[in-house]
């Protein structure tokens, strides 16, 4: 799930790698389960051997097929291919199969992390990651990403060390 090494400059690790949380996959899920029943009802239901019939029938595969791969197969590739990572310099989103996409954020220009937990993310334990930067936008949401509050304390640690220059926090 972590990026590339080859995407990463000298001296730079992962201090977190993780990618939208599977809940993201249950809408399609459903359409597959939709499509499947359609599909049984259409081979039991067969009627004749008329054209008409067959013609009607071949529509209707063809209907599910495209069914299955705009709201299916295309929501799950881009779950497949999208992660977020943190490093100790930045914070990267890379997405895409064939058309790929990205965007970087440079740690020293992130003012705040912080997260948002509904009750349907509490109950699969994930949240949304609210990242507050010094862009135009000023805030960037990342959705449904699993144990949120870990990831935030990760993240927030890793920005107060880089902030003290490493140094260990005394407590005065």
């Amino acid at each position: 799930m972590s990026i590339s090494p080859k995407l990463l400059n000298e001296g730079e690790h992962v201090v977190v790698s993780c990618r939208t949380h599977v809940k993201a996959l249950f809408g399609p899920i459903l359409v597959m389960l939709l499509v499947l029943i359609g599909g049984i009802v259409l081979t039991v239901l067969e009627i004749g051997n008329d054209t008409v019939d067959s013609t009607i029938n071949y529509a209707a595969w063809l209907l599910m097929l495209v069914v299955v791969v705009w709201w299916i197969v295309r929501p799950f590739l881009k779950w497949w291919t999208t992660t977020y990572t943190f490093t100790n310099r930045r914070l990267m989103f890379r997405s895409g199969f064939i058309a790929k996409e990205g965007r970087t954020i440079p740690l020293n220009r992130i003012s705040g992390v912080d997260f948002e937990i509904d009750v349907l993310d509490r109950i699969f334990g994930c949240g949304t990651l609210v990242v507050t930067d010094a862009s135009e936008a000023g805030r960037v949401e990342l959705h449904d990403i699993p144990k949120v509050e870990q990831v935030q304390k990760v993240v927030s640690e890793e920005l107060h060390r880089q902030a003290t220059g490493g140094r260990a926090d005394d407590g005065t």
